[in-house]
Formats: C-alpha cells, structure tokens, sequence
C-alpha cells in the first residue's frame, strides 16, 4: 500500500510518466479521437503508477534469459497408451485470442496435425474467447489494444512488466475471475463439433487462458460445487507459443500437461511451480508447409525448383525480407538500405531481394516506386499465403523478432537478422537466435544493410550459419504435440 509520503523521486517519475503517455509523438495526438486509444492511454497512466507506487513488489525479468536453448528434451512417442481404435469422435476446444498471428496460427496448425494423424476422429472448436465472449471493454477488445501497443511498443512494455510482477498477477486474476468467469463458462460450456457437448478436452495457446478455464472446468466437472482445480477432471494443456522468453501467465500448475519449445521456458515454467513431470519440451507448432521428420538442408535441385516456383531467379544470392502479417517494424527504411547497398555492388544483377509487406499496402507502394541499383533484383510482394515457399527458396532472412518466424526459419535453415521486437517475450528470442549461432539483431537500417552483404558475399559464413540454423531446427514439434494431445483425449474419453 501507498503511504502517501510520496518523495520527490516519486513524484518527479510520475510526472515524466504522463508527460511519456500523453505526449509521445504527434501522431498519436491526432489519434485523441479514437476511442480505444483515449481509454488505453488511461489505463496505461493507471497501471504506470500502480508500478512506480508498488516498488516493494518484484518480479523475474521473464524472456531475458541468456542460455543456450538448443538440447533436445523431446518425449519419444506418445505420453499415453493409443487408444485411437475407439471409434468415438473427440472433441477438443483451443483457447486463444488474436493479440499476434502467432496464437491462432499455432491454434491452426494443430488442428491440421490432428486430421492428419486421425482423420475425422478429433473435431477442433478453435475460439477467441476474449474478442467474442468478454463482456465489455477492455476485455473484448484486446486484439485492437494489442495492435495499437505494436506499433508503439513502449505501451507494450508498460503493460507486460507491469503484468509480470506479483501485484499484477494477482490484480489479472482477480479481475478476470469477476468479471469474465460466467462469459467464459458459457464459450466452455457450449457444443463442439458434432457431438452436441461441451469439448472432451481444452487447450489453452494463449498466456491468459490458464487461470479461469481451469477453474471454469472444476466449476462445471463438479456442477457448479467447486473453483478448486484439483476438482478438475476434464484434461488441460497449455501450449505455450513464444519461444525465448515468455510472461508468467502462460504457466499455471494446475494443467495436465504444459508443452514448452525451449529450455529457457522449461526453466521459466519450473520457476512458477510446474513439475517436470507436466512438462514436454517438443518446439514450438508451426505451419504445415515446414513440418519434416528432420531437418535437412535443401539439394539445389531442391531450391531451383522453390525459386522457379515462387518466380526468384536461379543463380543469384537471395535475402528476404518480411515485417510480419501487418508488415511494421519499419520495412520500408530496411529494404532500401538494403537495396541501395546490393545495388551498388555491380553494374549488373549480382544478388536479389524479395520484401513481403504483408497487409502494409502503403509499404509495397512506396517500394514498388523505388529505384535501386542495377545490382540487384527486387520482388516486392504483399500478403503471401506460402511463406514457407518464399523461406525454402531464399538464401537468408531479415525479420522482425516473432517466436514463429524464427522457429520457421531455422527448419529452412536460413541466417537470420532480426531488426524489432515487442519487450518481453520476444526481447528473449534474440539471444535465442544468437546463441544457437544462425544470426544477430540491429535496429539500424545501415548495420542491417552492411551485415547481410557481408553474410551473403561469404559461403563459408552462409554455410555455417545454415548448419547451425538447422540444428536448432525441430520440423517434427507440431505433430509431436498433436500425438501427445490426441493420446491424452482418447485416454480421457475412455474412462
């Protein structure tokens, strides 16, 4: 609690914090009339001096973890007897919100895992609990917040650290057992598939889909006698979806089973009570364009006939260059740094670049308009729909610092440069990258420009960074997940 001696520090930081929110750039004041960003910039103000009036309150400096993260704790085979023979259909509900691309395409990618491992036996209810069943703001806007606090990622980390502190969990777990218990019961308690039920199992892809579901379940196993998670019998698993660092919500030590991607978030879910023997370290789910028994580097049969597909010239040293679905992080001043430094270093096409600006159509337009050296070839794309194509025919990569393009990437074996990231969990994936030996991170256009050259114009580098991405690589993670989730509702759907 607050003494209300409050010194002049104090003060003086709670001052600079308004003035920080209120008045950071001026594009945000010609956003005053957005409603969502006036009341996320209150909230922000709140939580700011929440934070600097709660210094007795300390947390652990979640995603910033500096290990190596590459040893192979993956479980063999499934952690169940198969009982696929029953001829029952499964159902299982996946928890997520769209804050990111990342939770429901790993959301995706597990449901495409359980058609193909048993067709027509698992039916798969994926659902944005907040957007569609929170009962008011904030709660049922979180996809609109979280898009205004990427691009001004220091609401972001505002939010986050604020979140991860004893103080913050506590006040998340209140808030959300009152005011989104009943509306979450109800998404949990609706029919699934074609069995008219409620799901024979949940799983939680999202850091804010632990805590309630599980006493959700407990609530509606014991009808309505109990919140108590150990009254729970309806199976739970967390699959957590970041990658070298994560918040201290996605680990709840009521779940069944948590599937981390690295030793840096076993670590971190040890750290929060869960027992290794809930924990399996398989990687992290990604699409099923990269899924492969192992990693292998590419024949150049192989990637002539990626690049011949994709459009890419056959012979010349390629960098792709992607800023995500929304395509931010600053695309547009990367690739012509990028572009100005390949151009030049011929008078003839020596190398090409392909930048994809996702859904940033002002960012292709100003590229598409752009005149590069005659060094250079440049494809310019929007949103793509085969990423794994475009991965699998270039020879490096320049990225933003997402969980699931770097894991991605590595399966492709690809170098990457990562130029942005939102503080917190992805802060974490840079020493991910960095200690596994496939790549480095600059938020400086000329650096980035400079580095990749470098990294391009030297096979023996390329080489090395390509055998050091696959090694970190885990193509089999998704169905490795899905076998395990499969064996667990088909042992729960027996008893």
């Amino acid at each position: 609690k607050h003494s209300g001696n409050t010194s002049f520090e104090t003060k003086r930081t709670q001052q600079k914090t308004f003035q920080l929110i209120l008045y950071p750039l001026p594009s945000l004041k010609t956003r005053k009339s957005n409603p969502a960003m006036i009341k996320l910039l209150k909230t922000v103000a709140l939580l700011s001096l929440l934070s600097s009036s709660t210094t007795a309150f300390s947390s652990q400096p979640w995603g910033r973890q500096q290990k190596t993260l590459n040893s192979r704790k993956s479980v063999s085979g499934p952690l169940y007897a198969d009982s696929s023979n029953d001829d029952d259909v499964c159902t299982i509900q996946i928890l997520m919100s769209d804050t990111g691309g990342g939770h429901r395409a790993s959301a995706n990618a597990l449901r495409d895992a359980f058609d193909v491992l048993h067709p027509g036996k698992i039916e798969v209810d994926i659902v944005d609990i907040y957007t569609d069943y929170g009962p008011f703001w904030p709660y049922n806007d979180y996809v609109s917040m979280y898009k205004i606090m990427a691009e001004y990622s220091f609401l972001w980390d505002i939010f986050y650290h604020f979140g991860a502190t004893p103080f913050g969990l506590w006040l998340n777990e209140i808030l959300l057992e009152t005011f989104c218990f009943d509306p979450f019961k109800k998404c949990m308690s609706r029919p699934s598939g074609s069995t008219g039920k409620r799901a024979d199992m949940v799983v939680s892809v999202h850091p804010l889909c632990q805590d309630i579901p599980i006493k959700i379940l407990a609530d509606l196993d014991s009808s309505g006698a109990s919140r108590d998670p150990k009254d729970r019998s309806t199976p739970f698993a967390t699959v957590v979806t970041d990658l070298g660092g994560a918040h201290p919500t996605w680990f709840n030590p009521g779940v069944d089973k948590c599937f981390v991607p690295s030793d840096v978030l076993y670590q971190c879910a040890r750290d929060r009570g869960v027992q290794p023997s809930q924990l399996i370290e398989h990687g992290l789910p990604i699409r099923k364009g990269f899924w492969a028994a192992e990693a292998k580097p590419e024949s150049d049969q192989e990637k002539l006939e990626f690049r011949a597909k994709v459009g890419m010239e056959s012979d010349l040293p390629s960098v792709l260059i992607v800023g995500g679905g929304d395509g931010m992080g600053g695309i547009v001043d990367i690739a012509k740094a990028v572009g100005d430094k390949l151009g030049s270093s011929a008078d003839t096409p020596s190398y090409e670049m392909v930048v994809v600006c996702g859904k940033n159509e002002n960012a292709k337009s100003t590229l598409e308009s752009t005149n590069f050296g005659p060094g250079v070839k440049v494809d310019v794309k929007g949103f793509v729909y085969n990423m794994d194509e475009w991965m699998k025919a270039s020879d490096a990569l320049i990225t933003k610092a997402g969980p699931g393009t770097i894991a991605e990437a590595s399966i492709c074996g690809l170098p990457c440069m990562m130029f942005s990231y939102l503080p917190g969990q992805e802060e974490g994936n840079i020493p991910y990258v960095e200690n596994a030996g496939f790549g480095t991170y600059s938020g400086e256009p000329d650096k980035i420009a400079e580095t990749v050259t470098s990294w391009l114009a030297s096979p023996e580098k390329m080489a090395a960074m390509q055998n050091a991405a696959l090694e970190a690589a885990r193509p089999s993670a998704t169905l490795d997940i899905a076998k395990d989730l499969a064996a667990m509702v088909f042992e729960a759907k027996k008893k």
